[in-house]
């Protein structure tokens, strides 16, 4: 009996020590195909960015060779649609460049005292109330900001500014700046919240009040952060589309004037892409150049936030 029960332990046992090397055998394939399947899936988005790239380039390519390159950028006629058409993208850059400083204006200082607000002088209690409300903003659709910007915010800036058109620049400025403030002004928070606590106990320590803190301690050592979320607005700002689309109108005169109708580069992508241009046409073939240009700005802002995030990070 006992021989009985020793001789199916050592089968117990050989069983066991082979169903082991079966399980490490198939570990073994699982960790060397898992990361294969990660490096696969990675280079699904460096693939989809060099197949934009090339369709921008291949495409804009032909648009060059029917206008000239030197009369695309430095051209202020804009006439898309006329017998006698002009390409020059001035009006379009002119016109991003406004709408983005506009909201820059209303999203840098408004996002970065909400920070400074939320980081050093609101509770816990009131910090987990309001972060989550701010962020509410980001999540409402940009046509929904675009019609906002219209219907609303346009008829009380007529009462108040006189001339301003129906379709005018600063609406929508306005609005783009109030999207993008949740942008600014979370990154700026987290900056400002991973600096040391025994920097802000320091100075107190020395005699300096909450606000010296915040403004002379806090700011500078999350400088790179706040900048960086700055450039990230910015390039956010650069690439709306629906909310000048709508609010802004569609008009291609170079002018300076925020109450005037202007277009942008992304309000123009979507003007001819709505069917007014015919495949295989010059207006057709113009959007890839417009899209390629819009490109190369928002890979400079994209670049410029990652250089000053590492030239200005501070390590503790």
């Amino acid at each position: 009996m006992a021989n009985n029960n020793n001789k199916n332990n050592k089968i117990n046992v050989s069983e066991m020590i082979a169903n082991n090397k079966q399980k490490k055998s198939f570990s073994n394939i699982t960790e060397k195909l898992v990361p294969a399947l990660l490096f696969l899936i990675t280079t699904v988005s460096i693939l989809t960015t060099i197949g934009i790239i090339y369709t921008l380039l291949s495409e804009a390519i032909e648009f060059f060779r029917r206008v000239p390159i030197w009369d695309f950028f430095t051209g202020i006629e804009l006439d898309p649609f006329g017998a006698d058409p002009q390409f020059g993208i001035l009006p379009l850059i002119n016109g991003t460049i406004i709408s983005t400083l506009i909201a820059m204006v209303v999203a840098g200082p408004i996002g970065l005292m909400t920070a400074i607000y939320l980081s050093e002088f609101a509770s816990d209690k009131m910090r987990r109330t309001l972060k989550p409300l701010l962020e509410v903003l980001a999540g409402i659709p940009t046509i929904v900001y675009g019609f906002f910007a219209f219907t609303f915010l346009t008829p009380i800036l007529q009462a108040v500014i006189p001339g301003l058109g129906l379709t005018n620049i600063l609406s929508p400025g306005i609005i783009m700046g109030v999207m993008i403030i949740p942008m600014i002004a979370s990154l700026s928070e987290d900056a400002m919240t991973s600096v040391p606590g025994s920097m802000r106990e320091g100075a107190l320590a020395l005699g300096a009040t909450k606000l010296e803190v915040s403004l002379k301690v806090v700011i500078p050592a999350a400088l790179s952060g706040i900048i960086s979320s700055f450039v990230l607005g910015i390039s956010r700002a650069i690439g709306e589309t629906m909310i000048v689309t709508i609010a802004s109108g569609s008009s291609k005169d170079f002018t300076f004037d925020i109450t005037q109708s202007m277009q942008t580069m992304t309000s123009y992508i979507v003007e001819i892409t709505s069917g007014d241009a015919s495949t295989g046409t010059t207006m057709y073939y113009s959007l890839y150049a417009v899209a390629l240009t819009l490109f190369v700005f928002t890979l400079i802002m994209n670049l410029l936030a990652r250089y000053i995030s590492r030239k200005f990070r501070e390590e503790y």
